[in-house]
């Protein structure tokens, strides 16, 4: 496959949602290390969208620009219809945010965190206080409201530091890496989370390193690298621009066994397992393709299943460098 694949962005027919999040030509740079290289986002609302890099890949960068901590040095950007430059307040009011590093403050209580940012939000007090004991309450966390939060396990730092995100009632969420350091119980805990937000109508903004969690959660997942996006679509698209994909046929009988594998082209055969292997990218053309031959020639497997490369083989092969990234695409 040629190496333009990098830029491609794969995107469905139809009418398009309204942007969340979008962006133009976004560009920033530190000295003379260019982070964000002109990249260009759309985000529908009430989805999940996934950013994946390698570490230094702008990732952060990206989510500081659009939640207005930093300004871009070129491009355009909107979120939740503003400008992020021009109408970097209405912008805030619009968002939540948790960043890599909780905000949770140990010395006080749970209950003192979310109150505290209720005050930052001007609720009232008897608004802040009904707020929190509802987002405590969510997040399963009124049993240790009155505990220290230096107390409480990195899974339950890390829900309250969402629930304190939500206090604003925001309908864009930053997660810049939410769930780095926490053990796998409690990152499926922290995906239901996310889940429900979406089915709330929230849209999330996630950036990650753990390529499961963009699989589980992203209705779109974009790779950065090198300051640029190198391929966005759904996982299933990514993991077809990577080639390894094959279409596997299992027999009982070993003369259709045998008689599929003299038929067919560039298959690989097992005469222990009785498999056959077929190059694929997967698609239905390509699975009715193979079955209407089978059809034809009167050869019946007991079994297809359709083997394509994971994200992890994608993520390598896409952030792998000029040389290894032209040879995996190729």
């Amino acid at each position: 496959m040629p190496s333009s694949v990098m830029s491609t962005s794969i995107r469905g027919g139809g009418p398009q949602s309204p942007a969340a999040v979008s962006t133009i030509g976004l560009r920033k740079s530190y000295g003379d290390k260019t982070v964000l290289n002109g990249i260009d986002l759309r985000i529908p609302a009430g989805s999940v969208f996934a950013l994946l890099g390698p570490n230094g890949a702008g990732k952060t960068t990206t989510v500081q620009i659009l939640s207005t901590l930093i300004a871009a040095d070129g491009g355009q950007a909107q979120v939740a219809g503003h400008d992020v430059a021009t109408s970097p307040d209405r912008v805030r009011t619009a968002i939540g945010v948790t960043g890599q590093f909780s905000a949770v403050d140990g010395l006080i209580t749970g209950e003192e965190n979310m109150l505290l940012m209720a005050d930052l939000h001007h609720l009232s007090k008897r608004e802040g206080r009904r707020t929190a004991a509802e987002l405590l309450e969510r997040f399963d966390l009124t049993e240790a409201a009155k505990k220290p939060a230096s107390t409480y396990s990195g899974g339950m730092k890390r829900r309250l530091d969402i629930a304190m995100t939500l206090v604003g009632n925001p309908r864009i969420i930053f997660l810049d890496e939410p769930t780095t350091g926490l053990d796998p119980r409690s990152r499926h805990n922290m995906w239901q989370i996310i889940r429900e937000l979406v089915t709330d109508g929230v849209t999330v903004f996630l950036t990650t390193q753990y390529l499961e969690e963009a699989d589980q959660l992203a209705d779109r997942i974009a790779v950065l690298d090198d300051g640029k996006i190198a391929a966005e679509g759904t996982a299933e698209e990514l993991k077809r621009l990577i080639p390894g994909g094959h279409v596997q046929l299992r027999f009982s009988d070993p003369s259709a066994h045998q008689s599929a594998a003299l038929a067919l082209r560039e298959v690989t055969r097992d005469d222990d397992s009785l498999t056959l292997q077929i190059p694929s990218d997967g698609t239905q053309r390509e699975l009715r393709s193979i079955l209407d031959w089978l059809d034809s020639a009167g050869i019946e497997a007991d079994e297809l299943t359709v083997h394509t490369p994971d994200l992890d083989d994608v993520f390598f092969a896409l952030t792998g460098g000029t040389d290894q990234r032209k040879e995996a695409l190729r």
